[in-house]
């Protein structure tokens, strides 16, 4: 119920600097909200679209909560009039990739939860550049198979980072995040079921698990492009080596024979002047 004298939004409840339009049933983002708003709730509700218009209206909203929507699609920018936001929840949504653009303009977020979003593919390596205050990342139960290490490893204060039952491609290309999280001081929530999801020889094989399996696999074992290249280096040192003896025979050759003729003609001329 909205206090006596404060604008509330229909459907909503109001509250000093507090709007709750949790499952209301919102097709759309709630008009008439309070200009002075710091915290809003649209959990559980159908809303496809968040709009950067009415939303830079609310310039002190702190925490926005809009999981268990319909969100998908391009969120490039949304935020920008929201500098201020610290909690973002964006979960169980469908959202299906994190650019730049997207919370780039968030410089104050501490906690952002884009976990349960199955459509989630991927997220930009510069991604998260501009949220260095973040220290709650939870992107959990997604479709995102690789996760660049800088993503997070650049993060300063990072201190959660959730991780869990994602499709994780561990290939050699994976092994430095993973070499990265065994040797991290941030704690993953739920790091039994951080596992890998191919190739299927790794399925579900835990984190440290595969760590050792991909230093191994990685590190120590040769490939056939590494056995042909091997070959070549081989070949071509082989190569290198003859031509190098080859032209050391010549030149002596060339050497001996010049010499044995300088010889012959001083002996020539000493047998002329006698």
């Amino acid at each position: 119920m909205a206090a006596e004298g404060i604008s509330c939004p229909s459907r909503c409840s109001c509250q000093y600097l507090e709007v709750n339009c949790s499952g209301q049933q919102l097709q759309e983002f709630p008009v008439d909200i309070p200009l002075d708003t710091r915290q809003l709730i649209l959990a559980a509700n159908n809303v496809s679209y968040l709009p950067a218009v009415e939303l830079s209206f609310l310039a002190d909203l702190v925490y926005l909560d809009c999981r268990k929507n319909l969100l998908g699609d391009d969120l490039d920018f949304t935020f920008i009039g929201v500098a201020k936001l610290v909690y973002l929840d964006l979960s169980f949504n469908n959202l299906t990739q994190v650019t730049f653009s997207t919370f780039s303009h968030l410089l104050s977020l501490v906690v952002l939860k884009i976990s349960d979003n199955p459509n989630l593919v991927a997220i930009e390596k510069d991604a998260f550049a501009n949220n260095t205050w973040l220290r709650h990342l939870d992107v959990s139960r997604t479709g995102l198979t690789f996760l660049d290490t800088s993503t997070v490893r650049d993060l300063p204060n990072l201190r959660l980072l959730g991780l869990s039952d994602n499709l994780w491609h561990c290939n050699c290309s994976f092994l430095d995040f993973v070499t990265w999280m065994m040797e991290s001081d941030v704690h993953f929530p739920d790091a039994d079921n951080i596992t890998c999801y191919t190739p299927v020889g790794l399925r579900a094989l835990r984190m440290p698990a595969a760590e050792a399996q991909l230093h191994f696999s990685c590190l120590t074992q040769l490939y056939k492009q590494d056995y042909v290249f091997l070959c070549l280096v081989g070949f071509c040192i082989f190569l290198a080596g003859t031509m190098a003896a080859w032209l050391a025979g010549v030149c002596a050759v060339i050497y001996e024979a010049y010499a044995s003729k300088g010889e012959e003609e001083e002996e020539e001329e000493e047998d002329t002047a006698t």
